[in-house]
């Protein structure tokens, strides 16, 4: 289903990530990392890819962000993800100092952010995002559905 209205442009880039993620056999999550509205940065699911575990959307974009930028803190960034992202990628965007969070579908199962382990809300947390959720919700849960409902 598309949305009714219409998304930023930094959410659809990431939904088309997401797509290709699917296409390439992938968790369908795409990633955008913009500073002043411009995109630094992106990065979809290479966990089968890569071999690598720790290659969500969100780490590749903040990891290739970083490496553009050539700092290890992405202060005055934002981070556009199309599904609430895990403890270890909450973890890794207050580590990365992200300013803003915008994510599409909530993930009740294996969020970290406004679900489970709610890293941002840990005392432990030494940088909290603002986070915005649900915005192309909708249409990253289609996305995540269809996929695997191929798959079952």
């Amino acid at each position: 289903m598309v949305t009714p209205f219409p998304l930023p442009e930094p959410m659809r880039l990431a939904l088309d990530l997401a797509r290709a993620a699917a296409l390439a056999g992938e968790v369908p999550i795409g990633a955008v990392v913009t500073r002043g509205g411009q995109v630094i940065a992106t990065g979809e699911n290479r966990n089968r890819r890569d071999h690598d575990p720790t290659a969500h959307a969100e780490i590749v974009a903040i990891r290739s962000a970083a490496a553009s930028l050539g700092a290890e803190r992405l202060t005055n960034c934002d981070l556009w993800v199309t599904l609430e992202p895990c403890a270890m990628c909450a973890g890794a965007i207050a580590h990365a100092r992200i300013a803003r969070l915008y994510y599409a579908a909530n993930d009740p199962k294996g969020g970290g952010v406004e679900h489970g382990a709610r890293v941002f809300a840990q005392p432990q947390c030494h940088h909290r995002p603002e986070v915005l959720g649900d915005i192309g919700g909708q249409e990253s849960g289609d996305i995540l559905r269809a996929f695997f409902a191929k798959r079952r």
